[in-house]
């Protein structure tokens, strides 16, 4: 039965050595795009958010919760990305695992993880630039600013920023990543800037409340802080451009993760010393929380290092989007026009396409809340399947030679696994034990991806895929 077909471990390695796409990322090219895939919202717009509805100042203790988690998962992350390279990431690694069907749900759940992610970040993206222009005396109307549920029309500065990065990813890796590396730096700039500045506002008094909500919100300010979190897993969805993949995915998850979690935590603590956490409630806490100690110039700059800060996340998500569902495409779970390759950029640009076209619809009319929610759940998913792959890969398969093994890995594995599940539930029930929105935007939506596989495999044909299976 094709449900529980699997892909086998040599198949997909001689995929990965084949596939077609251009080997132009080094260790430097993945620990930049690390970065300019992890920081960005998280630290630009839901630091505030997060500390104002839930963990007060110690959103700082919410961000290294979600960090210590996320280093636990990267562990494992990168032993399976060094000795199974595949752009496929965690949905090869289930099809590998478990078959078919489960690859198809993983799928699903990495579509929550990186495209409704980009669409978050473009939307937080918009607030930002919106609130750049209206300081230099330009109003765009609210019913272009906003989608329907926001009292708007639509969100059309989110939609244009999707359409930039669009083109830059249509035109491949070499591109992308030299622009890529660009916005990196004035992000961290501005990063840099906002310490600078903020450090000699500082005021313990801040501090008084620091846990205003209690503990249990500061674990659900950590379930929605994995949203801050998404970009390294995308990472290893770059294993089949890497130049040395065993070597350069190691670095590049590793290090982009430890140093993200460092600078949010340090941002996250001095973003509530300055400023009364209940005022961070806005689209731009940062900026605000500068504007508010009388530092104009620190917060247009902070305002145009977050501008250039989220752009690199929607790039690195759509990137990641796209290389997953070519991967599909080659082994013929989804139409063959997502594996066609640019014959001159060398990108699989109908993904880049159709994937930034849904992601522009989405930010144009959705609720930053509600997308970044769906967000985490769909990575904290995917953690959960890292941890439960990586274990069984080390029973089945403990001679395949691996250049990076997780230490300790049965000690870090399980407590990742049970941390992740935890965080994930916090999402899905309330505290009166109730099914949130968001739990049941979760289930009907892996109800749908279910019935459009019964559908494809039961009723429409398809190529068989390029690897052989087992």
């Amino acid at each position: 039965m094709s449900y529980l077909t699997k892909k086998s471990f040599e198949s997909v390695r001689e995929a990965g050595n084949t596939s077609g796409l251009a080997k132009t990322l080094t260790a430097y090219d993945l620990v930049l795009l690390g970065l300019g895939g992890i920081i960005g919202t998280g630290i630009f717009a839901l630091t505030g958010f997060v500390a104002a509805k839930y963990s007060g100042p110690a959103v700082m203790l919410s961000y290294a919760i979600a960090g210590v988690v996320c280093i636990f998962v990267a562990l494992a992350y990168t032993e399976l990305a060094s000795f199974l390279p595949t752009s496929g990431s965690v949905y090869t690694y289930s099809y590998v695992a478990f078959g078919q069907l489960f690859a198809w749900l993983v799928g699903g759940a990495m579509v929550l993880e990186l495209s409704v992610a980009a669409s978050a970040v473009a939307t937080a993206w918009s607030g930002y630039a919106v609130s750049i222009l209206e300081a230099g005396g330009v109003h765009i109307p609210v019913a272009y600013t906003a989608g329907p549920l926001n009292g708007g029309i639509v969100n059309f500065p989110a939609i244009l920023i999707v359409a930039f990065v669009a083109f830059l990813l249509y035109r491949g890796t070499k591109d992308s990543k030299r622009v890529n590396a660009i916005l990196v730096f004035i992000k961290m700039a501005a990063i840099a800037v906002f310490v600078f500045v903020a450090a000699p506002h500082f005021e313990i008094t801040n501090w008084d409340n620091f846990m205003p909500y209690g503990f249990d919100d500061v674990l659900l300010g950590s379930s929605i802080l994995f949203f801050a979190f998404t970009g390294f897993g995308a990472l290893a969805t770059a294993a089949e451009e890497c130049k040395n993949p065993k070597r350069d995915l190691t670095i590049g998850i590793i290090g982009s993760l430890v140093l993200s979690t460092v600078l949010y935590i340090i941002v996250g603590g001095l973003a509530t010393g300055i400023v009364s956490f209940e005022l961070l409630d806005n689209s731009q806490p940062l900026a605000h929380a500068l504007a508010v100690n009388n530092s104009k110039i620190g917060s247009a700059i902070v305002a145009t290092g977050a501008i250039c800060g989220m752009t690199t996340v929607i790039m690195m998500n759509i990137y990641a989007q796209s290389r997953i569902f070519y991967v599909m495409a080659r082994d013929g779970l989804v139409s063959k026009h997502f594996a066609k390759i640019h014959p001159k950029y060398d990108s699989p640009y109908i993904s880049v396409l159709i994937f930034s076209g849904l992601i522009a619809i989405l930010a144009g009319l959705v609720p930053l809340e509600v997308i970044a929610k769906m967000s985490s759940m769909g990575a904290l998913i995917d953690y959960i399947v890292i941890m439960m792959v990586v274990m069984l890969f080390r029973i089945k398969m403990p001679d395949v030679v691996r250049s990076f093994k997780c230490p300790a890995l049965f000690v870090i594995a399980p407590v990742g696994l049970l941390a992740c599940v935890y965080l994930l539930f916090k999402q899905i029930i309330s505290k009166e034990g109730e099914l949130m929105f968001t739990g049941e935007l979760l289930i009907y939506w892996f109800i749908v991806v279910f019935i459009v596989y019964v559908i494809k495999t039961s009723f429409l044909k398809t190529k068989k895929p390029i690897e052989k299976v087992i």
